[in-house]
């Protein structure tokens, strides 16, 4: 069968509507196509006496298939009939581009598919195009193809797949890019001996296919290295951006610490987390995990750090106001010039001017204060509160 449509668009540009239009349709047939070949294909396995061999291969083609099948259900949704503004349009871009298993805005929750059996995330696209791979891996396998305009189709296959080789080749890291190019030069070449061969008259039957499981295999290990590269640089991107994050914010603590204690006693005793203190941000793939974590321990760490000393102070700028209150209540009772109650004022006052205040003294003398207010008060109303 042909392979998955190309998609329209990319990553945070919205896609237009008739090109949406039209990538539906093809998806859309691409996909029952697919279900069709797959179906046929498991039945083939189950005849074959390479079952337990091909079952594995078979339940990830499926899986994918899937994965695919739930996001394209989505896109439709979205799509409504066609019936899209300008936020449709970009959440269907998101919904092509973004990871199956990503459930940002528009996805609703994850997507099930490969990522959930191998722990990839992959776009739409990719995981067409692996579908695309695992279908032809298993075509070869079977040897399904006999005859000879069949051996034709699966040679054009097989050449618009080395194009998609190299396309994935050039985005392998430089140390290891020309090994792999080499190896997709080597696919090509032997591609073209077959084809020649076939236009002479030659018998490629047996030969076409472990070339093709080559390319299908190549191209599936090529897509997933990419996808945990991508991974890996995302995870060292977050690293180093909630690293950054918490130095800001430890300089920021430290001096709401300061603060805090220069203005209030008793003040809290935590201490602020040092973030050097973690190293720096591993390269290694299988140390950023734990660092991340690290990092997020340090950050609710903090959130206590801040939560306590940011408390601290506004007891003490609600015990001020409280103050401001009660002189207020004690104006209105005139008795603000009483001179048992100005010099309780006074007293309240001094306190509430000494660095660092003693929050607990003042809290109790705005209780002594209010009562005092009250008592005289109620005496001078003859014994009404």
């Amino acid at each position: 069968m042909d392979n998955a449509p190309s998609a329209p668009a990319r990553m945070g540009t919205p896609v237009e509507v008739q090109d949406a239009m039209t990538y539906l349709g093809l998806l859309g047939a691409w996909i029952s196509q697919r279900r069709a070949e797959l179906d046929e294909l498991d039945a083939m396995i189950l005849a074959s006496p390479e079952r337990a061999a091909l079952t594995n291969d078979m339940m990830l083609s499926l899986s994918v298939w899937q994965a695919i099948k739930t996001r394209y259900d989505l896109l439709l949704a979205t799509w409504d009939s066609g019936r899209v503004g300008p936020t449709e349009r970009e959440r269907l871009s998101a919904l092509i581009w973004g990871r199956l298993d990503d459930s940002g805005p528009g996805t609703g929750s994850p997507t099930p598919g490969p990522a959930a059996l191998s722990g990839l995330s992959v776009s739409l696209p990719e995981a067409c195009r692996l579908s695309d791979a695992l279908a032809g891996q298993l075509r070869a396998r079977l040897n399904r193809s006999p005859q000879s305009d069949q051996l034709t189709a699966r040679l054009r296959d097989l050449r618009a797949q080395v194009e998609r080789l190299r396309d994935q080749a050039r985005l392998e890291p430089a140390p290891t890019q020309p090994a792999v190019l080499s190896q997709v030069a080597d696919i090509s070449a032997r591609a073209e001996d077959l084809a020649s061969k076939s236009e002479r008259g030659g018998d490629i039957g047996g030969l076409l296919g472990p070339l093709e499981i080559r390319a299908a295999t190549m191209e599936r290990d090529l897509i997933v290295g990419n996808t945990k590269r991508r991974q890996a640089q995302d995870k060292l991107a977050r690293a180093r951006e909630l690293r950054s994050s918490l130095e800001r914010r430890e300089k920021e603590l430290r001096a709401l610490v300061a603060e805090t204690v220069a203005s209030v006693t008793p003040a809290p005793k935590y201490a602020v987390p040092n973030v050097e203190a973690l190293g720096p941000v591993p390269s290694s793939v299988s140390q950023l995990d734990g660092y991340l974590g690290r990092l997020g321990s340090v950050s609710r760490a903090m959130q206590v750090v801040q939560d306590a000393y940011g408390k601290a102070l506004g007891d003490r700028a609600a015990l001020a106001t409280r103050f401001g209150q009660e002189v207020g209540a004690a104006q209105g009772a005139g008795l603000a010039d009483d001179p048992d109650i100005a010099a309780l004022a006074r007293v309240v006052e001094s306190f509430l001017a000494r660095r660092p205040t003693p929050t607990q003294v003042v809290a109790s003398l705005l209780d002594a204060y209010a009562a005092a207010v009250r008592t005289i008060a109620a005496a001078r109303t003859g014994g009404r509160a």
